[in-house]
């Protein structure tokens, strides 16, 4: 009796297990509508920019031989833009500020709000002006943003239970940013392991993220195509030998992590003590400055994009990397310091292969026998930057993988990502958006 009497109560307690695990099979369904409708409007922004990016350096080529009537639309193209961004940004929605990504974790923590109607206009249109304009910043902090605030539409027309707004707005920024890279897995590593402190785990929340940002994928690859975001040459994986010059790399990305983060939040303190005057002779100046530089040399400019297609594809000598590097590294700080929309991922990315050439090449003249291409640290430092930065190594890992279809570089990438996160720990290198939900929870106090 007392046998039968336990095994009924385990029937139970199971059915009541699985019955509340039925309930949340509508949650994969409304994830993979958070993915199709990520997805389409991921690519129409991506797809537009395409054209904004084509317009822009047809309108500054031949610029800088024209005379002084030629700079004039140029230099409105770049003020307007990145004024009108924002004013966007200031007037509406605040929240749209930046990456957005540290907003979407404030939210999931249920601290801060996602006001979608307001965010998906605006979030989308000003980071046109703002991506559009030449700032150095990326698409895919606008993306997750836009796919977590879907996220928040569909609970909320659809009058979901409170309790499955931390799934979907979990889905649609995986969704984001897989609609971003064409990489999926590193949608669902990044929400799991960078948002791991307000990412509520279930078996349903994980199976969501991931209907969620694989459909995004499929409908970005339909719309857009589905080549590797970074087309470049597949590398043998180095010999076992070589395996410590990628210990050295990640111990030199931290010290790059370590030094972005705290330059970065310098500057976004200098930024926001501005009076409203100064703040919009910044703008701009901002505006001025990235199209004189623009016209002058095209690839210091943009998210990215083109310059990781330049340093993989010709032979640059080691000064012209250097200088690459460092004038990428100032402006990215500054673009992302004005307070328009814009992720740090893409220019972050093109960093760490400027970086990672640089270091290549020079490692290839003293070890030619280890190395047989400079682009495998290339690949490395993709990996290695975003862990010594965000402090996500495994997505960084993946995400290299995934935009560059090396998967033969695995090992390496371990190595250079668990030493560049490891060691910047230890320096106590907060992950910036850490430091930035941090910094925006001051702000909002001292108001």
């Amino acid at each position: 009796m007392l046998s039968e009497m336990k095994h009924k109560k385990s029937w139970t307690s199971d059915q009541r297990f699985m019955d509340a695990d039925t309930k949340d099979f509508s949650l994969i369904f409304f994830a993979f509508v958070v993915g199709a409708i990520a997805g389409a409007i991921g690519a129409i922004f991506r797809l537009t920019l395409t054209y904004i990016d084509v317009f822009r350096d047809k309108l500054y080529s031949g610029t800088g031989n024209s005379g002084l009537t030629g700079w004039v639309l140029p230099l409105l193209f770049g003020v307007i833009g990145i004024s009108i961004a924002l004013f966007l940004v200031r007037k509406f929605a605040p929240e749209t500020s930046g990456s957005g990504v540290q907003e979407i974790e404030g939210a999931l923590d249920e601290l801060r709000p996602l006001r979608w109607k307001r965010v998906l206009p605006i979030k989308f249109i000003a980071s046109l002006f703002s991506l559009g304009s030449g700032l150095l910043l990326g698409r895919e902090g606008p993306t997750i943003q836009i796919g977590a605030n879907i996220g928040k539409m569909i609970k909320d027309i659809f009058k979901h239970p409170d309790s499955k707004t931390n799934s979907l707005v979990s889905a649609g920024a995986a969704a984001g940013l897989a609609s971003a890279f064409n990489a999926p897995l590193s949608g669902v590593i990044f929400v799991i392991e960078e948002m791991h402190g307000h990412f509520r785990y279930t078996f349903f929340s994980v199976a969501a993220i991931m209907v969620a940002s694989g459909t995004a994928d499929y409908v970005v690859r339909v719309l857009v195509g589905a080549d590797p975001v970074i087309k470049m040459m597949i590398f043998p994986s180095p010999p076992l030998s070589a395996i410590w010059l990628f210990i050295i790399l990640g111990f030199l990305f931290s010290l790059v992590g370590y030094l972005f983060n705290k330059l970065l939040i310098l500057s976004l303190d200098s930024f926001r003590d501005l009076s409203k005057i100064a703040t919009v002779l910044s703008v701009i100046i901002a505006g001025l400055f990235i199209v004189i530089i623009g016209i002058f040399y095209p690839k210091m400019i943009g998210g990215g994009y083109n310059t990781i297609r330049t340093v993989l594809d010709h032979s640059f000598t080691l000064q012209f990397l250097i200088i690459l590097f460092i004038g990428r590294l100032l402006l990215t700080i500054f673009s992302y310091s004005t307070g328009v929309p814009g992720g740090i991922f893409a220019p972050l990315l093109a960093l760490g292969i400027v970086f990672g050439m640089l270091y290549g090449s020079v490692m290839q003249y003293y070890f030619p026998g280890l190395i047989s291409h400079s682009g495998v640290f290339a690949v490395a430092g993709m990996a290695g930057i975003f862990a010594s930065t965000v402090r996500a190594p495994l997505t960084g890992l993946v995400l290299a993988v995934e935009m560059t279809s090396n998967f033969e570089l695995i090992l390496p990438l371990i190595i250079t990502t668990v030493t560049a996160s490891l060691v910047t720990a230890q320096l106590g290198n907060q992950p910036i958006y850490t430091t930035l939900l941090e910094r925006t929870k001051t702000n909002k106090k001292s108001k």
